[in-house]
């Protein structure tokens, strides 16, 4: 069952075998190209059940499948020369550890002053796997959010990244100040994420959403705050601070998910990505990334009262 409208179609997948949605598009539509139909999901112009997915979503059975057939308006992304600071970096991959207020990627309102404007002026090369609008993007982090990203400079880097994010080899390990204290000292935060169910430009933990697992370690006690160490098991888009809403401990100015009033005057969550161990996609050789606290998340902590224990 489908329908037309204005070159769009929606229907249903009908199959009981799971498959690509790049593949499964470019062999049932072959109008176009697999690396065209890359594009477009990377564009939002194909949705599975509403939502953006990536190219290599596995689709099962009744899944719905909306295509926006028109071409997009063209998006030039100029290089700029925007200062990085650069942890490492050799013929694959770049790590950098990511100032505050800077967006990853181009986007619907922000075209410039991204990651990405920074790469195309620094680096020759960067993969291509992500489209033309995220190339050497292998995972994100929230505008707000500091720390280490990870880029890659050819696709076979991209791939082996891609690849350890996914079976859960490579290791993100966060900082976050966070409201309220805790009871243990370390848990786990299993809930399933999704879009909100009324804010669809926002996620929360609904029960039809993707699995996702998120692993704390309580790090030092303030009064009235907790600093906490993160893991990440998945990487669903805000889960940090959607699952720290979730078990009513959000991060603290987190201006989405936080609470409304704060006594601490900042604007800007305080989260920071300050570890990544991944195995070099060429030599397999076990690499570890470590960057230190900003300095406005160190002045706020130096102003907290130290819990007694």
């Amino acid at each position: 069952m489908s329908s037309k409208k204005q070159g769009k179609i929606a229907f249903f997948y009908e199959s009981n075998n799971k498959e690509r949605l790049d593949v499964f598009l470019a062999s049932n539509f072959p109008e176009f190209s697999r690396s065209h139909y890359k594009t477009m999901i990377l564009n939002g112009q194909v949705l599975i059940d509403g939502r953006k997915p990536k190219p290599n979503y596995m689709l099962s059975f009744g899944n719905e499948i909306s295509i926006d057939k028109k071409s997009p308006k063209k998006i030039d992304v100029t290089p700029e020369n925007i200062p990085l600071d650069i942890v490492y970096e050799d013929s694959d991959i770049i790590v950098i550890n990511k100032k505050r207020g800077m967006v990853v990627h181009p986007a619907p309102g922000n075209y410039s002053g991204t990651l990405v404007n920074a790469l195309l002026y620094y680096a020759k090369d960067l993969s291509g796997i992500n489209g033309e609008l995220r190339p050497g993007i292998v995972h994100r982090l929230d505008k707000d959010t500091t720390g280490l990203i990870i880029v890659a400079k050819n696709d076979f880097a991209h791939t082996s990244l891609a690849d350890q994010i996914q079976q859960k080899s490579a290791q993100r390990i966060y900082t976050a100040l966070v409201n309220g204290g805790f009871k243990e000292k370390s848990g786990e935060i299993d809930a399933p994420i999704g879009r909100h169910k009324r804010e669809r430009k926002l996620m929360a933990v609904v029960y039809d959403g993707r699995n996702a697992k998120t692993h704390y370690k309580v790090l030092k006690e303030y009064i009235g705050y907790t600093l906490l160490e993160l893991k990440l098991s998945t990487g669903r888009t805000h889960q940090i601070r959607v699952h720290l809403k979730h078990i009513a401990h959000p991060v603290v100015c987190d201006p989405v998910y936080g609470t409304k009033k704060s006594k601490i005057a900042f604007d800007k969550q305080l989260l920071h990505a300050k570890k990544l161990i991944i195995k070099h996609p060429r030599t397999g050789k076990e690499m570890e990334f470590n960057a230190p606290l900003p300095e406005d998340f160190e002045i706020i902590l130096n102003k907290l009262k130290p819990k007694e224990q």
